[in-house]
């Protein structure tokens, strides 16, 4: 049942014209899909353009080789150490974006060797899960960690002074950081918050600059690890 769609020349390594344009046209279409499905499920919608081009181009790349390579040990070893020169100066992605250079190089793998149509199975499967993860937002967490900053004079008791208003409009709070400010007369403190869904952020700021006597308060919405 699992057999190429180029039968015997798969076998002997034979690279003919009809076969490579096959092959790469295949290959360049899963591509193309794969990164569509990329760029809408991506958590920021502004994805890279150069992953999002890359992933178009991967699968076509891994097909060339494969066709190139064959059946030849030789070719395998040869092509190992060519690759080996090649040095990726480029940041490492998350975990999703080797997700997707992965499943490129698997469908790669299928049109290289002829099995087109598993090719096209996993991409509409993998895409499919890809897409219903992303609608279910599968992982995220239903209220984003936020980075709450007061700016308080000195003479403030700031352990006791915001608690009543924390609690009443956050889920979860905790101080994290206090630091001194312009030459020693405010201090900076620091919370990780989680505002309540129907909490009015105005109002809530608001509430704090009835505390702190008018000075800076900031909220970072969607607070990222490296802010806290």
């Amino acid at each position: 049942m699992f057999e190429s769609i180029f039968g015997a020349a798969v076998a002997d390594s034979t690279i003919t014209p009809v076969r490579l344009i096959i092959s790469m046209a295949a290959a360049l279409g899963f591509g193309l899909i794969i990164s569509l499905v990329y760029m809408k499920t991506h958590e920021t919608k502004t994805p890279s353009v150069g992953f999002a081009l890359t992933l178009v181009i991967l699968p076509a790349v891994v097909t060339v080789i494969i066709l190139l390579i064959g059946n030849s040990v030789a070719r395998a070893f040869s092509l190992a150490g060519a690759f080996q020169i090649i040095r990726f100066r480029s940041a490492p992605g998350n975990p999703k974006d080797i997700a997707y250079v992965l499943f490129s190089m698997a469908v790669g793998l299928c049109c290289g060797m002829g099995f087109l149509l598993y090719g096209a199975i996993a991409t509409a499967i993998l895409c499919g899960v890809m897409l219903v993860l992303e609608q279910a937002k599968f992982g995220c967490t239903k209220s984003a960690l936020q980075l709450l900053k007061i700016t308080v004079p000195e003479s403030l008791d700031y352990q006791n002074a915001f608690e009543s208003v924390l609690q009443k409009y956050t889920t979860t709070y905790k101080r994290i950081k206090v630091k001194t400010a312009d030459m020693g007369s405010l201090y900076e403190l620091q919370y990780r918050v989680t505002t309540k869904a129907d909490a009015d952020e105005k109002e809530f700021i608001d509430a704090l600059r009835c505390r702190n006597g008018n000075l800076n308060i900031s909220l970072v919405i969607d607070a990222s690890q490296s802010d806290f």
